[in-house]
């Protein structure tokens, strides 16, 4: 896959609020911190397209970005929404906050209907976390879609990383009977952006047929 253009949409606090779904539709879901914009970024090959901060949790709303792109360089044009969504586990956000927060990201994953798949991102630097795992059961439990994307992989020794991503794989295993596809990225160095594309693109062509 090929993107040509990537613009900014709309910024939603509701499911109602969002675009018309009439493309097929990807989202970006992580704890805070854990490197979503800049994977957004390296995708898109725009480094400002989502906003990155320092700040742990200043994403707070459902950000839709269109994305157009081709298959192949003699291929037509397709487009398709990208989805940024506020992070998990920020801890300095009050109850009332946090249940916005569910309420709304529930309200989106479960009503969203062109929602075709969720990337949930996990810093590779870490054996699996507590958060991530009940966040993965629970779109188990409301039948969505989802992959697993590992960031920051340039940010520790390769070893290490295969470590956690293999102990992330085995504590899924003991709930999971199957898992789901794993991508290990780096938005520094653009690694795994052509298999996470190329998914996309695949994703894509079965919603033509």
């Amino acid at each position: 896959m090929e993107i040509k253009s990537a613009r900014y949409l709309i910024s939603s606090a509701l499911v109602s609020q969002c675009p018309k779904a009439d493309k097929p539709e990807y989202a970006f879901i992580g704890r805070s911190n854990v490197g979503k914009s800049s994977l957004i970024n390296m995708l898109t090959k725009q480094r400002s397209l989502a906003k990155t901060s320092a700040t742990p949790g200043k994403t707070q709303l459902i950000n839709h970005f269109e994305v157009e792109s081709s298959r192949s360089a003699r291929s037509p044009r397709e487009k398709w929404f990208l989805v940024d969504l506020p992070g998990y586990g920020y801890a300095k956000r009050s109850l009332t906050e946090r249940r916005k927060w569910e309420q709304m990201i529930e309200g989106y994953l479960r009503k969203r209907q062109n929602l075709l798949q969720v990337f949930v991102l996990i810093d590779s630097r870490h054996e699996p976390q507590k958060i991530d795992i009940e966040f993965i059961s629970q779109l188990g439990e409301w039948e969505v879609p989802f992959s697993v994307v590992f960031t920051k992989s340039d940010k520790e020794k390769p070893g290490v990383v295969d470590r956690n991503v293999k102990a992330f794989a085995e504590k899924m295993r003991e709930t999971w009977q199957f898992l789901p596809r794993f991508f290990v990225t780096s938005a520094e160095k653009a690694a795994g952006r052509e298999e996470l594309l190329q998914y996309i693109s695949e994703t894509n062509s079965i919603t033509d047929r």
